[in-house]
């Protein structure tokens, strides 16, 4: 670590922080001392991760509010503070009041428990702090951030070494793009998608240069369109925003008990559109959907794709991992047919936040999007900067790199293999409860329930589509009551979400959702996280009451 804690100046027997340029000079030179403050904790941390984070984050019911007060001041710190005073500040005020999210009971967001290793690898990275734009600010990381596309792009289309040979450190072509996150790699995807519809031809120089309504015009659109699942990531409304497109163009498609795309719905959803004169710029196929993990039937959207000559893209950010399985990548057949595939790196393949990718099949199909300057990304370089979105980045590939080469594919398939059996357990364990409720069964690890009281269960079973509202909306407020109560009380945490579903049609109910990635997470904290819950159910003062009022009228009508 390059700093130091306490250049001071003796006055007597205070000691003051100064910010004269020596002592500048010295925290970018000077190694931290290793019994001080800032060394102790690194120390802590490097030697026992998990304990650090169990001592420090605190499970206690501090008030956002509480918390917003300690961050309050807007003014510009004028003196300079000691490394070790800050570092205490930010143990009580930012890290006491963290989210555990390596906690093995944290089951409920897409963030999982790291390998030890990345630790000190990270503080490599930050040490040598490389600017990914370009070859000048970066040297070996350039060549080290190709291999990694390529081998990720190997994992999914699988070409021969040949074509590896010859387009991984090609200078005018491109396997793919790393970014901070799925968010940027779709709308990474969903531009190149929009300039090679609306490239370059005849006189009209393209709709990178000239804009949609140039474009559209020349084309004889009246509009564009995107088509994917109503279980599409929300960055693709930003995408389409972003890109001019329009919100109201990407287009929401139902999907079936499974929660995958109805392809003949959106097959002539594109009929329509074409009708009008509005041309589907791309297909959206999902491989793990935020909600319920579930995978579109990705052959049948190539197959519309190609019907409909246009661009097939897959966002598989979360379930992309999945094909390090052996076992289970049969789940994402048809993903090798994508023009372009999103996969985040910081979620199944635990590397730290900020590690998206997205892939390109044909190494020529990013050149729509390429762009120099002269003082850097000059063309014929080999600079990374020139199809990306993003201008500087972080040495990220060093991490993924440093992942696939410690855990290997055989690694990540029993981490792959073992969530998805935890997440199978857990479902079985929802059914065999008389006062819990399956919604989604796993298709990779993500599953959503409820509690249902056994007595309310059997009520539903019976009552007309008014009644079951009635009681749905009750069972609407349990859930979010036993939700925020085991948020707050801190001993494990799930999140909630709404969803449409084929046991009350018509219908949007909110439901536990969990995410089962963390290999530390054990069959007993799962049994444990459901026995809170009917616990918290009990504390209910409305919504409780209320549902046992309408069984109670139920019982005397």
């Amino acid at each position: 670590m390059f700093f130091i804690d306490n250049y001071l100046v003796n006055n007597s027997t205070t000691k003051v922080a100064t910010a004269d340029m020596e002592s500048l000079y010295r925290i970018f030179t000077v190694a931290e001392a290793p019994d001080s403050t800032l060394g102790q904790i690194e120390k802590e941390i490097s030697e026992n991760l998990a304990g650090f984070l169990n001592e420090h984050i605190v499970a206690r019911a501090v008030s956002l509010g509480e918390i917003e007060r300690d961050f309050s001041c807007p003014d510009m710190p004028e003196q300079p503070t000691f490394v070790s005073d800050h570092t205490q500040f930010l143990l009580d005020k930012l890290v006491a009041n963290s989210v555990h999210t390596a906690a093995p009971s944290f089951i409920g967001h897409m963030t999982s428990a790291l390998p030890y290793f990345m630790l000190p690898l990270s503080k490599i990275m930050i040490a040598l702090n490389q600017n990914l734009v370009k070859i000048e600010t970066s040297k070996a990381f350039t060549p080290l951030e190709r291999q990694v596309l390529g081998m990720m792009h190997n994992l999914v289309y699988g070409q021969n070494s040949d074509f590896y040979q010859t387009y991984m450190h090609s200078e005018s072509d491109s396997l793919g793009a790393f970014c901070s996150g799925g968010t940027l790699a779709n709308i990474t995807a969903l531009w190149v998608a929009r300039n090679n519809l609306l490239k370059a031809d005849g006189e009209f120089n393209g709709v990178n240069r000239e804009g949609m309504y140039r474009a559209l015009s020349h084309y004889g659109y009246q509009g564009v369109a995107v088509l994917v699942s109503n279980r599409g990531h929300y960055s693709l409304g930003k995408a389409a925003d972003v890109l001019g497109i329009g919100r109201d163009d990407l287009i929401a498609i139902d999907v079936d008990a499974q929660h995958r795309v109805l392809v003949e719905q959106m097959r002539e959803k594109a009929a329509e559109l074409a009708s009008k004169q509005i041309k589907v710029m791309a297909i959206v196929g999902v491989a793990g959907t935020t909600e319920t993990g579930n995978i579109d039937p990705l052959d049948e959207l190539a197959d519309l794709a190609q019907a409909l000559n246009c661009h097939f893209h897959v966002d598989a950010a979360w379930g992309g991992a999945t094909l390090f399985s052996n076992q289970h990548k049969h789940l994402l057949k048809g993903i090798e047919r994508a023009d372009s595939v999103t996969i985040d790196a910081h979620k199944q393949m635990y590397v730290p936040m900020g590690s998206g990718i997205v892939l390109f099949k044909q190494p020529g199909l990013a050149a729509e999007i390429e762009h120099h300057a002269e003082y850097v990304l000059r063309k014929g370089s080999k600079d990374l900067g020139s199809h990306t979105l993003e201008g500087s980045r972080p040495g990220m590939a060093m991490l993924v790199y440093s992942a696939l080469k410690v855990l290997g594919r055989q690694g990540y398939e029993l981490l792959i293999n073992r969530s998805i059996k935890q997440a199978e357990y857990f479902a079985g364990l929802i059914n065999q409860q008389a006062d819990f409720e399956l919604i989604s069964e796993p298709e990779l690890c993500i599953l959503t329930y409820r509690y249902v009281p056994r007595a309310i269960k059997h009520l539903l079973l019976h009552a007309d589509e008014s009644a079951q509202t009635l009681i749905n909306e009750k069972l609407d407020d349990l859930t979010r009551f036993i939700q925020k109560c085991q948020r707050e009380a801190g001993k494990s945490f799930v999140s909630r979400t709404r969803l449409s579903s084929q046991l009350y049609p018509n219908q949007t109910i909110t439901v536990f959702r969990v995410v089962l990635a963390n290999p530390l997470t054990t069959e007993q904290i799962l049994q444990d996280v459901l026995t809170e819950q009917a616990q918290l159910a009990q504390l209910s003062q409305f919504a409780l009451p209320e549902l046992n009022q309408i069984l109670q009228r139920q019982a005397e009508g």
